[in-house]
Parts: C-alpha cells; sequence; structure tokens
C-alpha cells in the first residue's frame, strides 16, 4: 500500500505510526528520532554513571542535575515527536504541574533526610562485588520493592488515597509525572533506598541503579511516540504506562515503571501491540480533587468520603 497502511479499525498509519493528533509523519529526521531517542537516553545513563564512578563525582548533586537534564530532554522530544498533540500541558496546567514537582522534590528531600543518612551509614563505600554483578542486583531488588509499593497503591484503600493524586491529570506527559502526594513518593522510595541499604548493595551500585530509574520514570510518562517492540517484554516504555492510566480498568496494569520481569512474574503485564488506551485519567473523576486543587489534593488522604474503585489485580 506504498508509505500509507490502513488498520482493521479504519485508521490510517504511516511508517506504523497514526497520523492525525497523534504525532505521526514521513519526515526522515522523524522517524530517525523515534528510533534513537530511547537509546540515546539509555546511553547518558551509562555514560553519566561511568564518569560519576570514576571522577567520583557526589551524588547529591549528580542525581538532580541529571534528572534535569532527562527532562529537558524529553520535554524536547515532546514537540519534536510528540504522541498525542492535545496531551501538551496548557498553561495553567504547567503551573499547577511546577507547583506539584516543587512540593513533592521538597518535601521528599526533607523526609527522607534521616533515611538517606541511615543508607549512608548502611550501605558500603567500596562495592563488597564487582559492580557488573551489584548494579543488576541492585536494579532488579529496588524495581521489585517499586512494583510492589506501586501495586498496594492501587489495591490498598489508604494507599489508593496517597496515589490516585497522580492518576487524576487526563494526560500523560512529562510534566505531570511530578503530580503526586508527597507522603506517597517518601513512602516508596524510602522503602526502596532503606531496601538496598540493608542488602549490602554499595553506594556506587545505588547512584548508579537511581539514575537509571530515574530516567526511566520519567521516559515512561513523556508524550512521545517511540516504541520499543518486544523489549517491552524486558523494559517498560510509555507504550505500556499510557495503558496504566486508562480509565479502562480492564486494561490499567503494569505497574513497573523499570523492568517488566515483576509484571509478567506476578500476571500484571498488559501490554499488547498498537494496543492504546481510549482515554486516560481515574476512572471515578469525582473521587478526587482536580489537579488544579492542589491544597485540596494534600488533605484528600484525610478527607471522609466513599472509597473509589481500585484498580485490578
Amino acid at each position: 500500500m506504498g508509505e500509507f497502511e490502513r488498520s482493521v479499525d479504519g485508521k490510517i498509519y504511516s511508517t506504523g505510526y497514526p497520523v492525525g493528533k497523534r504525532g505521526g509523519g514521513a519526515l526522515c529526521p522523524a522517524r530517525a528520532l523515534r528510533v534513537t531517542a530511547y537509546p540515546i537516553l539509555l546511553l547518558a545513563v551509562v555514560l553519566v554513571g561511568s564518569a560519576a564512578l570514576r571522577f567520583d563525582w557526589d551524588p547529591s548533586r549528580v542525581s538532580p542535575l541529571f534528572l534535569v537534564a532527562t527532562l529537558l530532554y524529553l520535554a524536547l522530544l515532546e514537540r519534536l515527536i510528540p504522541y498525542d498533540r492535545n496531551w501538551h500541558p496548557r498553561n495553567e496546567e504547567w503551573r499547577w504541574y511546577g507547583a506539584y514537582f516543587l512540593l513533592t522534590m521538597g518535601g521528599s528531600a526533607l523526609a527522607q533526610l534521616l533515611v538517606t543518612l541511615a543508607v549512608g551509614w548502611l550501605s558500603p563505600q567500596e562495592p563488597a562485588r564487582h559492580l557488573a554483578i551489584e548494579v543488576p542486583g541492585a536494579l532488579l531488588a529496588g524495581s521489585l520493592v517499586g512494583y510492589l509499593a506501586h501495586r498496594l497503591g492501587h489495591t490498598n484503600p489508604l494507599l489508593w488515597r496517597l496515589h490516585g493524586i497522580h492518576h487524576v491529570p487526563q494526560k500523560v506527559n512529562v510534566a505531570n509525572n511530578g503530580v503526586n502526594h508527597v507522603l506517597d513518593i517518601v513512602l516508596v522510595q524510602s522503602l526502596v533506598q532503606l531496601t538496598l541499604a540493608l542488602a549490602g548493595f554499595s553506594r556506587s551500585a545505588v547512584l548508579v541503579t537511581g539514575l537509571f530509574v530515574a530516567a526511566q520514570g520519567y521516559f515512561v510518562h513523556a508524550n512521545i511516540d517511540v516504541r520499543i517492540g518486544p523489549f517491552n517484554h524486558l523494559l517498560a516504555s510509555p507504550e505500556q504506562h499510557r495503558l496504566h492510566h486508562s480509565t479502562d480498568l480492564a486494561e490499567a496494569g503494569h505497574y513497573g515503571s523499570d523492568l517488566s520481569c515483576w509484571d509478567h512474574l506476578f500476571g500484571s503485564f498488559t501490554w499488547r501491540p498498537g494496543r492504546e488506551p481510549a482515554a486516560v485519567g481515574l476512572h471515578d473523576p469525582a473521587s478526587f480533587p482536580g489537579t488544579g486543587d492542589i491544597f485540596a489534593g494534600l488533605l484528600h488522604p484525610w478527607r471522609r468520603r466513599p472509597e473509589p474503585d481500585l484498580r485490578p489485580d
């Protein structure tokens, strides 16, 4: 059929990417960017992690600087190869997302101060094993704890009152990844860090793992038309995470934001090639305050109201 193909649902596709409100097109630079965007991000993780270890950079500076660079990179990609142009934040949404991001980062830094000190005390300075063993081990352990905490955030009524704030926006983009309840972020990050420390992983392994997890967390939320094909069975991607934010609870699984192995193991892997959510956000929008009601969102866990529908196992 030449450059364009028609799917069974009647939509027109160009080189495998839908046109219209989607970001697909026939320009060669855009197609090349869709292929290289994710490998570039992974390469950045490797290069920054290697340089940090080689030159003994301060993790307290490396991690936030790398996070900012990742945000800028993905925000640029959202303009160059958007998945859905309607998901670009409006001016008022930028203000809401920015406020949430600052509150989350500031509150997390303050609340996790004691946890950070504990990790620094418990984790050995030098790796007891070779980093080629330590880093994958730390990634698997941290990913498992993050997966379990995230899944509990959807299935436990009390924890859902915290985590549900993240699912209020009716868009998925790199900016609203920061829309979280402070206590939700503090709880999950504290559990992951303490697990890695108690397991005896070195600070070097924790640093490298943290860079990858941070990059992945923002990558899966990015409003970019990038597909990683069979690698979805190994790594989480925007294709999967958009389904996780779906208003259709039957497809809103996949709790891993870095690795896919735990979703496979525990039966929550939901990605299928070409599957897209009809809408994202809350199944019951009235159960949470709007994203613009930041103060009400922070107080929501302590409000007396009927429990919202929970995401399925």
